[in-house]
């Protein structure tokens, strides 16, 4: 299986760019920190290529900035090419199936002007929808006719 998860944020403004088929593609940099320190007690990031393509490729560079938290699915590819100077050269990016753009508009505009936002407090900038609220109806019990009932107790421990 083939899978890669990734969070990290974008090391540039990704560029939007077209194929000789007109497929819009963009590729960019994603920085993703360790879980562990090094010797002197830091924390290191690997940079890593991302592809994106179609509408999803529109959205990234519409809507994300250099240092954009995201997060990214999708799977290795890796390939080859002939260099100028005749060298063979290997490449390694992740193709992206789902990128989720992890903080809002003004939690992003704030970091990049030195400010702060915390990150579990929501915006809703330009929502104006009411929440959703999924009303249960109690008088139609889908557990009805399942059976015996089930303690939930912790006595059965002893």
């Amino acid at each position: 299986m083939n899978r890669v998860c990734l969070i990290g944020r974008l090391t540039n403004k990704p560029e939007l760019r077209q194929t000789n088929s007109n497929l819009a593609v963009t590729r960019f940099t994603l920085a993703v920190n360790r879980n562990f320190s090094n010797s002197q007690g830091q924390r290191e990031a690997d940079f890593i290529t991302i592809v994106a393509w179609r509408k999803q490729a529109e959205n990234i560079c519409r809507y994300l900035d250099k240092g954009s938290l995201i997060s990214v699915e999708g799977r290795i590819q890796t390939g080859s090419f002939d260099g100028q100077d005749g060298q063979r050269r290997y490449t390694t990016e992740v193709v992206a199936d789902q990128v989720n753009f992890l903080e809002t508009r003004s939690q992003s505009q704030a970091r990049s002007n030195n400010s702060y936002v915390p990150m579990n407090e929501p915006s809703f900038d330009s929502y104006n929808e009411p929440p959703v609220q999924n009303n249960v109806d109690i008088d139609n019990d889908p557990f009805s006719s399942f059976g015996d009932s089930v303690s939930l107790d912790d006595n059965f421990l002893d």
